[in-house]
Order: C-alpha cells, then sequence, then structure tokens
C-alpha cells in the first residue's frame, strides 16, 4: 500500500520545481558574457614571501611582493564577485624595479618576484576548475633598456630608430614607457619571434586571452598573422586590443582578427559623467552611438572605468567632494548593464584612490568595509542569470540631466535599468508600448522595487544617487497551477500519513 503512494508523493513534491524552473536557449558562455578583472600582480596580494627579495614597500616604485600564490589564494574572493575572467598585467621576467611588467628582459620566463613557471600554470589549472578564464597582458612593442638583444650585432635591424612615449589620456610625460626600444613589426624574424613566443605561452600554460598593448601604432599584416596563428592553437582564444584607433575601420579590424577592443574614448565619457551627480548624459550616449565599431560590434567592446595608466575613478570623486561609494555604484551599474565587456580594475570593490602612476598602483587592502564588494557581487550575479543584461539589444528609454532609462532585449526577456545620477528624487514616467506590453509588472533586482502600470503607464520614482535593474515579468497574483500542486503535495502525504495509520492498526489487531 505505501509503495503505491511513494511515487505520487514524489512526483506531486517535484511539480512545483518544474513549473518554476526556467529555460536558457543559449547555456554556452561567450566572450560578451565575461566579466573582467584586472590586476597588477605585484600589487594585488603576497601569497608567498619566499620570493619577497628587493621588495620595499615604502617605495612605490618598487616590488611590493603580489604574486601567483596571492592571486591564487584570493580565487574564490573574485569568484564571488561575479568575475569569470582574471586580466593579468604582464607577467614575464623584467629588469629591476620593472614590478608593472613593461620591462621586459626575457619573454620566455615568468618574473622570479611573482613565481615559477609551474606555479603559473597552477594559477591557471585554479582558475579554470573554477570555470574562470585568464588573459595575460601581452607587451609586443617594446623591451627593457637593458635587454641583451640591444648588444646583439646580429639583431641592430630588430629594433625603430625612435624610442616609445605611451599618451596615456592625460598630458604626456615620463612613464615606464618613455625611452624604450621599440621593436619594428615589419621585420620578418621579429614577427616570427613574437608570435612563436605568444604560441609557446598558450601551448605550455593553456592560458585563454592576450591584451595587445600600442596595437594603434601597427601597419602591415603582422596582426594578421599573428592572430590567424595564435587560434590555430587554440581557437576560442581571446584577442583584445588596447584602444581603439580612429582610423581604424570595421574591415580592418576584422582581418586583423582582434576579438574586441578597449574603447579608451568611451571610457573618458564615463568618467565624468559619474564623477558627481547632476551631470549630463549627452556626450555618454553621443559618443556610445557615433563609433562605427560600438554600434557594429558592441557587446564584445571593453569598457572600463579606470586601468594602470589612468588616476583611479576614485580620485575624480574625492576632487568633487564626493562620497567614492555611491559614485562607483551608480558608474558600475552602468557598466554592468550596457553592451561591452565589464573591466574592472583591481581595488574598485573598496574605492582604492590614487591619482597618476605610481600612486594609482597602491597595494589592495582585504580588511575593509564590504559595503561595496557586495553590490559589485550582486551586479556579477545578475549580469550571468539575465542574459539581455550582456546579449540583448539596448534602447534609451529616457534621459534627461541627471537620470536615463534603457531597455535590452534579448529573445523574451526584457530588463530595464534606471539610474539616476541627481542630487534630489525624480519621477519618471513611460509607457507601457515603450516598457514591453500590458498587464505585466517591474520587479526590481537590486533593492527589490516593484513598478505596475497605471492607465497604461509606469511611473518610477528612484532616490538620489540611486539606481535599479529591473526585469519585466507577468502581473504577480494567483499562481494556481503552484496552488494546485501544492494541493496535490498536502492530499498525497496526508493520504500516506493515513495509509501508514492504517497499517500500523491493522498490524495491532
Amino acid at each position: 500500500m505505501i509503495k503505491k503512494f511513494i511515487p505520487l508523493f514524489l512526483i506531486t513534491f517535484l511539480i512545483p520545481h518544474w513549473i518554476s524552473a526556467e529555460s536558457n536557449e543559449e547555456n554556452e558562455r561567450k566572450w560578451q558574457d565575461e566579466t573582467i578583472y584586472y590586476i597588477m600582480v605585484d600589487r594585488f596580494y603576497n601569497g608567498d614571501i619566499k620570493n619577497d627579495f628587493d621588495v620595499n614597500a615604502k617605495n612605490p616604485e618598487s616590488y611590493q611582493g603580489g604574486d601567483f600564490q596571492g592571486i591564487i589564494d584570493k580565487l574564490n574572493y573574485l569568484k564571488d564577485m561575479g568575475y569569470t575572467t582574471l586580466m593579468l598585467t604582464p607577467i614575464f621576467n623584467n629588469e629591476e624595479n620593472g614590478y608593472h611588467g613593461y620591462w621586459i628582459n626575457d619573454f620566455y620566463k615568468t618574473e622570479e618576484h611573482f613565481g615559477s613557471l609551474s606555479m603559473f600554470k597552477k594559477l591557471v589549472n585554479e582558475a579554470h576548475n573554477l570555470d574562470m578564464k585568464i588573459i595575460v597582458e601581452f607587451p609586443s612593442n617594446t623591451i627593457g633598456s637593458n635587454h641583451p638583444w640591444l648588444k646583439d650585432p646580429n639583431k641592430l635591424d630588430w629594433f625603430k630608430g625612435n624610442m616609445e612615449t605611451k599618451d596615456t589620456g592625460e598630458n604626456l610625460k615620463e612613464n615606464e614607457f618613455s625611452n624604450l626600444p621599440i621593436l619594428d613589426k615589419q621585420n620578418l624574424e621579429v614577427q616570427e619571434y613574437l608570435i612563436d613566443v605568444a604560441k609557446w605561452w598558450i601551448a605550455e600554460t593553456d592560458i585563454d586571452g592576450y591584451k595587445l598593448n600600442s596595437f594603434q601604432n601597427e601597419t602591415g599584416n603582422f596582426w594578421e598573422k599573428f592572430s590567424k596563428e595564435v587560434y590555430e592553437v587554440k581557437d576560442d582564444f581571446y584577442l583584445i586590443a588596447d584602444s581603439i584607433p580612429s582610423e581604424l575601420n570595421i574591415d580592418k579590424y576584422e582581418k586583423m582578427g582582434m576579438k574586441s577592443l578597449i574603447n579608451d574614448s568611451f571610457s573618458n565619457e564615463l568618467r565624468s559623467a559619474f564623477s558627481k551627480p547632476d551631470q549630463s548624459f549627452k556626450n555618454l550616449f553621443s559618443n556610445q552611438n557615433q563609433s562605427e565599431l560600438s554600434e557594429k560590434f558592441p557587446y564584445l567592446m571593453g569598457t572600463y572605468m579606470d586601468n594602470p595608466h589612468t588616476p583611479r575613478f576614485t580620485s575624480g570623486a574625492v576632487k568633487n567632494n564626493q562620497h567614492p561609494g555611491p559614485r562607483w555604484k551608480l558608474a558600475l551599474t552602468y557598466l554592468y548593464t550596457t553592451p561591452g565587456v565589464p573591466i574592472v580594475y583591481y581595488g574598485s570593490e573598496i574605492a582604492l584612490n590614487g591619482e597618476k602612476e605610481p600612486d594609482n598602483r597602491k597595494i589592495m587592502d582585504f580588511r575593509t568595509d564590504k559595503e561595496l564588494i557586495d553590490f559589485i557581487a550582486k551586479l556579477g550575479e545578475l549580469r550571468q542569470q539575465f542574459p539581455s543584461l550582456s546579449r540583448g539589444t539596448m534602447e534609451v528609454l529616457y534621459k534627461d540631466d541627471a537620470a536615463v532609462v534603457y531597455k535590452r532585449v534579448y529573445n523574451d526577456e526584457v530588463t530595464v535599468t534606471v539610474i539616476n545620477n541627481s542630487s534630489q528624487s525624480t519621477a519618471i514616467t513611460l509607457s507601457d508600448e515603450e516598457l514591453g506590453g500590458k498587464d505585466k509588472e517591474l520587479r526590481g533586482l537590486l533593492a527589490g522595487d516593484l513598478v505596475r502600470p497605471k492607465d497604461n503607464k509606469y511611473t518610477f520614482v528612484p532616490d538620489r544617487e540611486e539606481s535599479e535593474i529591473y526585469v519585466l515579468k507577468e502581473k504577480t497574483g494567483l499562481n494556481i497551477p503552484l496552488i494546485l500542486s501544492l494541493a496535490a503535495v498536502y492530499t498525497a502525504f496526508i493520504v500516506f500519513i493515513i495509509a501508514l495509520r492504517k497499517r500500523a492498526k491493522k498490524k495491532r489487531s
């Protein structure tokens, strides 16, 4: 008797789970779904004190102790914040005080302050076990000023006649790129060397991508050859270039084999728009809409707030007498919910401050308030949970001098983001047609706000310096299927108990 009721009990118990399950047509993660955390290896976390030689914590232009083991130790911390890819500053062997990784001394060795090759392989393997990817910055334009090649008479034609000076978006100044020997990538031997070393690291360590520096300075077909041979080693490899040259057209970009570019000009507008309240979004959206590359390949554009070559976004907020927390929350909401691949520089989760380098490269502090960390973790969770935030089309529904509403649509999923960058609350009214249909509601995913239409209109009342991400759903009410399934569960349970009692009574008789 009891055996007859067990299948019924199990089936009715599982019915609510079947009803509430939502299917995703495309479960395979694409590069546009990634959320990237950008780490300066030396400044992140010291996990192995055995490689701390020549470390000087009092000198910001010396090694501080960060290493591969430190990143391994913090992988779960990064995973919990929703990051799916780690992008590392150059890991190759550098000259003295080359903590930043840009003074290459040997492309085939790891920097000894960071750890051994086997330790780096362990980092890649541990990251892959957590379903995280590893991108390495690949500085192919210059080498260190004391590199052995400079004394090799057979390599005199490997270099251009001038030295490198990198414009970081600020005024030209002395930095780690100044006066470095520049490799001539039109030289076939240079091309062969760089391609071979790039392929070697992929085959040897199974890394997932390269960030390419000084991409805008190249002519000829070097990058076309480079990308072709790299993809032959690993076809889903990711090549992301560090800037968008104004003269670069789509055909040239595709021919070179780049899968993504970092939109520096867009990021500059992003920093400006959120540096303080009551800023117009006009230039931000104008820049985004006018970029030919952004219009055709918006989902793979790399977007960021700051990086190792810019002042920290926090410093701009502080200069404007603003608390960095609300500034970061608004900016990151925009970064995570608009087309592109978010790139978040280490320390942003604690609003790390800093002006120009090396001040923008302070050691990471893990003993801080978690409010912003929790907010970033929630954004990362939503970006992974709702494909429209990474793959959907984008339509701006409302914008004024300090507030914006836009929706993203992917298949049948509609998400709506409201950002109020004003110093006061505001009211925004939109029609149900603009938002996607009648008899529905918008459920807040950050703060739990609920907006239902009245007279075919939705009204948002975001507080000052607040944001919310909504998902459009059918109106909540009596869920008849759920009620029936629960009733079936309870009925089966009661029948089950009655059967047990009858059997016990029969035994006693």
